[in-house]
């Protein structure tokens, strides 16, 4: 037995389409103009913007501060200075300016740090920078400066750059050390001495004083090189 279509599905259909045109007509909702001008930089930065990097915004005095869209933008990357014809709620076109910075979060120590130390947590804190006083070749996530050995004096408030950390150290020039010496599934250890220095992984050359021979080993721990023969 067929079940008879429902009278009320057409006028369903129809209000459902009526909705459909009349949500199509409505203007977009006003968003304020900074939020605005942020997304438009942000898209015309493109694929070089800095991860966790945004567009902080400032308006010059005066302008309208709630719009729908932008109808066009302009601006000037190195400065950060906009130009932006914005639409607002009533459909008129308005052109605002002022200064999109963009900013990203940077890790920076909170004293001075000397030489040979290693970076503790308490050490750093995040705060908002200018990418313009950042650079490529800055320290941008904390991960990356806790635990690191300092080589260059860090102060406090700035950028670190990378040539100003490293990995710690666990060999240091002069330490004695236990080489382990390996062949196959043949382990042997004898006593040396290295003359340079090397953090976890890195090459180390170290004086085998059993026989008095310069090695080539990698250091494993503190104090313990490996070494093939």
């Amino acid at each position: 037995m067929t079940r008879a279509a429902s009278p009320l599905l057409p006028i369903r259909r129809l209000l459902g389409a009526a909705a459909l045109s009349l949500a199509a007509a409505l203007p977009a909702a006003a968003a304020e103009v900074t939020d605005l001008v942020a997304e438009r930089a942000a898209r015309d930065f493109g694929p070089e913007l800095p991860e966790q990097g945004y567009f902080k915004v400032r308006l010059a005095e005066g302008l309208t501060t709630e719009g729908e869209l932008i109808r066009e933008f302009w601006i000037d990357q190195d400065t950060g200075q906009f130009i932006a014809n914005v639409v607002v709620p009533s459909g008129e076109v308005r052109r605002v300016w002022g200064l999109a910075t963009l900013t990203v979060p940077v890790p920076v120590p909170v004293r001075r740090i000397m030489p040979d130390t290693i970076v503790q947590p308490e050490d750093v804190e995040t705060i908002e920078l200018p990418w313009s006083r950042v650079n490529a070749y800055a320290v941008t996530d904390a991960d990356g400066l806790v635990g690191m050995q300092v080589r260059r004096m860090l102060s406090p408030g700035r950028p670190v750059q990378l040539q100003s950390v490293m990995p710690p150290l666990i060999i240091t020039r002069g330490d004695r050390v236990t080489i382990q010496l390996i062949h196959g599934g043949l382990q042997l250890s004898a006593e040396g001495k290295a003359i340079s220095d090397a953090h976890l992984g890195q090459e180390v050359r170290v004086i085998n004083l059993s026989s008095n021979k310069t090695i080539v080993a990698i250091a494993r721990g503190d104090g313990l090189v490996e070494a093939n023969f």
